[in-house]
């Protein structure tokens, strides 16, 4: 790698990646600055060496090639033939119907992968529009594309960081670094250095660019800009990541090239037979062979594919699971593993203060989240009066005057505003009866020490509401004030403190996974005006510990069981620590929770230990964004289709990899929903269930409406080919197939998309990503109503020929009609798979069925009796009597596809 040089008294480094294991001063040196920053000839130099502070644009596909690309589908290839056989034969109208299909599909393909391109802006847009350097010494506003290595960078509260910086000074500066590392709690920084393998999440002497400051001040010297930032790290990573097709594609796509296959095949047979061995002429079995391609082709297909998937967009919307890509509806019906973030999707995100550790005991206190209402309970026994207790009324004070977090009441929900671990504390006052308010003016605040990572404790003065000397109230972390305790607090006195027994209690509430805080006071301040340190380092009262917990959301608890019990595994991906990680999983109710992998663990598994190890373990704590990556991709290596969740910019890469991306909708941001293929409305685990279980029903329905539509091709196939064998004329013209394609078979099909979910689909496990669109069953089904189709028809038409003698457009009108019923009849029993259709739930519980069988008797109506429509199909009326013969052969089909669903489940009854 090349040093870039200022000049040649003043060389700088751009190479490393361990800038923070280094003391401040060295990073100095090797970046060849100063603190008073570079001079500005010296970044303009450096400027024009590395270039400008703006993630590099990835290359794109020009939009023509875009659209091209959207007709790269072998059954999109075949509905285009379908469009050319009816220009050939001179059909405007259906030519113009399945041409506008295809350009519709090809459209809407366009749009919704150029918004997938706009993922990479969306990452583009998080670095801050400007900066404030030093430069010679002196401060000045620059725009953050002008910041080079080796900038000194002054940062505020609310500023978003312009650049990955080595912090060289900090006051209490605290980073929001949710979207970079999965971290739900803003990060407190400093400047003493770390030990080089630290994993991202804990490198506290740096900050990084597109984070946001929330608290305090510092300063950092530049040591990455543009691309080689860790944002520009993820940046790169989502343009490398390869886009899975969907299995539903993957099927269709199959399914395309088989049955393209297959009637050419077919057609270019019955061609041959025709011609050398019924002595038909070449122009007539040439018309032949194009009537049974129009036969064979299922024209309507695409589109009742789409029209199902978009009534499963409409349904998962209702559930609050917004789908961005319509192949996703289908592709949710298959997941077999869903990985999820923890903060705000499993749990709530609202830090609980779930227990109190005291001289004489644990204090638990019910209730989750922000809504001040739970219990206070000791050994069992429920505390009716909290306040009662006077260890936990000294500690619940203490833990609400010693905070700046406000609880607010509005629009009836309960919110913070400040730091989630300051709220959960005044939570938990206002659930014992105390009004913090009320209790922060009595007692009035004199002075603070503000809480910094260096001192990890803040300490307020505070009056005494009895008019005596004003007392101190002091949190931080338990390592550091059980230390600069003397004393701890019991029921009526103090006594000696046992350092060590208050360090097992800490560990022990963390190993339970909570944040643990120690809560102090010294009564009667040495100094009733100001605070300084050095009043904290004597006379001391340690009063108690408190845990918290970001608690799991009740109904992710429920969806989690629901998805287990569906065959789906959830695995817990987060950027939290590994003991809070496995705490909030075993509640969740993941078996492999007890295990936990962290990101250190990852990094040391090969490929292929990781795929070993990825199924059995369901809980992985801090994660970097190429774990979650690394993650997907190993669980799809054995075949597994992958739902991730994610809402930072750190999960869009594993977003756009996985096959279903799922962002959050209300903490997420843009570059996450850029690169999901689904946003969740309410941030809520338990959407996700509702979208699998909509999804598994999408499928369901397309796999209905597929088997609804073959034998109605197979059928009209069948009679074509029995006709040349028999040497007859052909029963159903070409034009009269496009009619029963386009119209009917349409129509009755997209009833179908409507079916609800049936009752057993969250209780069978995932189908293979690798089935078969067209299991061996189903192939047979086809078959069989394809057969019962030819039977009824062809029959019918001889009959009509041959011993009513009627004329040949009379009795070709009558064997669509045949066709057309036998759809009908057929259609009730499609609406379950096995079950039976002998009951009047399965015949008039479906109002799109009635609707759909209603409007094709209509349209079979006009069809027969309206003279336009007799001079364009070549159709004829029909008598009352052909009606008979046709409701009179329609009706065996039936009960012929229910007696052969009735040993099917017979059949599955006796393998069970």
């Amino acid at each position: 790698m090349p040093q870039y040089r200022e000049d040649d008294a003043m060389p700088f480094d751009v190479t490393r990646t361990d800038w923070h294991a280094l003391p401040p001063t060295e990073a100095l040196d090797h970046l060849g600055t100063t603190a008073s920053g570079l001079t500005p000839d010296a970044a303009a130099e450096r400027l024009r060496e590395v270039g400008p502070n703006s993630l590099p644009e990835a290359p794109r596909r020009p939009p023509w090639k875009r659209f091209l690309a959207q007709f790269d589908n072998v059954l999109i290839l075949v509905l285009l033939a379908a469009g050319v056989v009816t220009l050939l034969l001179q059909h405007w109208v259906d030519s113009g119907v399945i041409f506008g299909v295809v350009l519709i599909n090809a459209l809407i393909g366009f749009i919704q992968e150029g918004k997938a391109e706009q993922a990479l802006d969306s990452i583009r847009s998080m670095l801050s529009p400007d900066a404030v350097v030093v430069r010679s010494g002196r401060r000045q506003r620059i725009k953050a594309a002008e910041v080079v290595p080796g900038d000194i960078v002054v940062i505020e509260p609310g500023d978003r960081i312009p650049a990955d910086l080595r912090l060289l000074q900090v006051r209490g500066l605290r980073v929001q670094e949710a979207a970079l590392t999965g971290e739900s709690l803003p990060v407190d920084k400093a400047t003493a250095a770390v030990a080089p393998e630290t994993a991202l999440g804990d490198r506290a002497s740096l900050a990084f660019a597109g984070t946001t400051a929330v608290q305090g001040h510092g300063e950092g010297v530049v040591v990455a800009t543009a691309g080689k930032t860790e944002i520009g790290r993820i940046s790169q990573m989502l343009t490398d990541v390869q886009t899975l097709d969907t299995p539903l594609l993957r099927q269709l796509a199959q399914f395309g090239r088989v049955l393209t296959v297959i009637i050419l095949t077919v057609a270019a047979l019955t061609f041959a037979f025709g011609v050398t061995v019924r002595g038909y002429t070449m122009d007539e079995m040439f018309l032949a062979a194009v009537g049974l391609a129009v036969a064979a082709i299922p024209e309507g297909l695409p589109a009742i594919v789409t029209i199902t998937l978009a009534i499963g967009v409409k349904r998962m919307a209702g559930r609050n699971a917004i789908i961005r890509r319509l192949p996703a509806v289908e592709t949710l019906g298959s997941v077999s593993v869903i990985c999820s973030d923890k903060t705000g999707t499993l749990t709530r995100n609202e830090m609980t203060l779930a227990a109190c550790a005291l001289a004489d005991g644990e204090v638990t206190v019910e209730g989750a989240g922000y809504v001040p209402e739970g219990r206070f309970g000791r050994d069992g026994d429920t505390l009716a009066e909290p306040m009662a207790d006077p260890l936990l009324a000294r500690l619940l004070v203490a833990g609400c005057v010693c905070a700046d977090a406000l609880l607010d009441h509005k629009d009836d929900r309960w919110s913070i505003t400040g730091d989630p671990t300051e709220g959960a504390l005044v939570v938990a006052a206002r659930k014992a009866g105390l009004e913090p308010e009320t209790l922060r003016r009595e007692h009035h605040r004199l002075d603070v020490i503000p809480f910094e990572s260096e001192r990890a404790y803040m300490a307020t003065l505070d009056a005494d509401p009895d008019g005596g000397h004003p007392n101190i109230h002091v949190k931080g972390a338990p390592e550091v004030i059980i230390e600069l305790c003397d004393t701890e607090a019991t029921d009526d006195s103090e006594r000696p403190i046992d350092r060590q027994a208050w360090h097992d209690r800490a560990a022990a509430l963390s190993g339970r996974g909570m944040r643990v805080l120690a809560l102090a006071e010294r009564v009667g301040a040495p100094d009733p005006h100001q605070l300084t340190p050095d009043h904290i380092r004597g006379g001391l009262t340690l009063i108690g510990l408190v845990g918290l917990i970001d608690p799991p959301r009740e109904e992710a608890m429920a969806a989690v069981r629901r998805c287990l019990s569906a065959g789906v595994r959830v695995k817990m991906i987060t950027g939290d620590h590994a003991l809070t990680a496995a705490a909030i999983g075993e509640r969740l109710g993941l078996p492999g929770a007890g295990q936990p992998l962290t990101g250190r663990d990852i990094d040391a598994l090969s490929e292929a230990e990781l795929r070993a190890q990825v199924h059995a373990v369901d809980v992985f704590a801090r994660a970097a964004p190429e774990h979650k990556l690394r993650l997907v991709q190993a669980l799809q290596a054995d075949g597994s289709v992958i739902a991730m969740t994610g809402d930072g910019v750190n999960d869009a890469p594993a977003l756009k990899r996985a096959d279903v991306g799922v962002a959050m909708g209300i903490q997420g941001t843009d570059a996450a929903k850029e690169a999901a293929e689904m946003v969740l409305a309410d941030d809520n685990f338990a959407s996700i269930a509702a979208a699998v279980e909509e999804g598994r029903t999408v499928y369901d329905n397309i796999k209905k409406a597929i088997l609804f539509i073959l034998p109605t091709n197979g059928g009209q196939a069948l009679t074509i080919i029995a006709a040349i064998a028999a040497g007859t004329v052909l029963p159903i013209t070409a034009v009269q197939i496009l009619w029963i394609n386009m119209i009917t078979a349409v129509t009755l099909a997209l009833a179908l998309a409507f079916e609800p979910a049936e009752r057993t689909i969250m209780s069978r496990p995932p189908r293979p990503a690798g089935e078969p669109l067209l299991s061996g069953f189903l192939v047979w089904r086809v078959s069989f109503v394809s057969v019962l189709m030819l039977i009824a028809v062809f029959g019918l038409f001889l009959w009509e020929t041959k011993v009513e003698d009627a004329g040949i457009a009379v009795a070709r009108t009558a064997a669509v009609n045949m066709l057309v019923a036998v759809e009908i009849v057929y259609l009730f029993s499609s609406r379950y798979l096995t079950a039976s259709s002998l009951n009047a739930e399965a015949l008039f519980g479906s109002r799109p069925v009635l609707i759909a069988v209603a409007l094709t008797m209509l349209a079979q109506a006009a069809f027969t009796y309206w003279p336009p429509m007799n001079a364009l199909f070549g159709t004829a009326p029909l008598e009352a009597y052909h009606w008979a013969l046709i409701v009179a052969a329609a009706l065996p089909a039936f009960l012929a596809v229910e007696a052969e669903k009735a040993l099917l489940r017979r059949r599955l009854a006796r393998a069970g």
